[in-house]
């Protein structure tokens, strides 16, 4: 794998991480302020634009299938 491509795979990786943070955050407040899902909306956005250069580049990002997922 190309130094390009596992520099995008660490990017997403952080960018996911960071979704996963907002949302936890979102999912924890009763009443969540705009900015917080306006922040969430910027890194799902950026989330796609790293799995479009990753494609680009012909590796593209699949998520692991989950256990116990009909298909």
């Amino acid at each position: 794998m190309t130094d390009e491509v596992e520099d995008l795979n660490r990017a997403r990786s952080a960018l996911v991480r960071q979704r996963d943070a907002i949302t936890k955050k979102l999912g924890s407040i009763e009443l969540a302020p705009i900015s917080m899902a306006e922040d969430l909306t910027r890194v799902l956005l950026a989330i796609e634009a790293v799995d479009r250069a990753l494609t680009d580049a012909g590796h593209p990002h699949f998520t692991p299938a989950r256990e116990g997922r009909a298909s």
